[in-house]
């Protein structure tokens, strides 16, 4: 009974692609490491790019690059910028045109090397969720 496999085949490939998990942007960081490193900087990506997304923004057409730049003054004033970028897609590498970009600001006086790292963070995060608030009608 050919036709039964058959069916059984197709039933499993639409299931499995119902299942898939949804695809990923490419998403690039340019930034200090002494400030945040690039794990750290996918990981604010993957928590704040919601699936629905991609319906207006396809993966293979779109990506996002974040740069954090910043570090400590003369007067030990921890100081931040944080960047968030939608870049189109070529292949596998992205244009530097961006599309939108998103930029925060912070500082903190007295901060040590930990809490200038994580100011970093938070300010990278508040960019990030600029650009999905920004990318996505309300």
């Amino acid at each position: 009974m050919p036709s039964g496999r058959l069916l059984a085949v197709l039933l499993t490939t639409l299931t499995c692609t119902a299942f898939a998990a949804p695809p990923n942007y490419l998403t690039l960081d340019h930034s200090t490491a002494a400030l945040i490193d690039a794990k750290s900087a996918k990981a604010v990506w993957k928590d704040a790019l919601p699936d629905k997304l991609v319906k207006l923004y396809p993966v293979a057409k779109w990506g996002f690059v974040t740069q954090v730049e910043g570090g400590f003054d003369d007067g030990k004033v921890c100081v931040v910028t944080a960047r968030a970028m939608l870049m189109p897609r070529q292949g596998a590498a992205l244009v530097f045109k961006p599309s939108k970009t998103t930029t925060t600001f912070g500082s903190q006086a007295g901060a040590t090397p930990d809490q200038c790292k994580a100011l970093a963070k938070t300010k990278l995060r508040e960019s990030v969720e600029a650009m999905r608030a920004a990318l996505l009608p309300r």
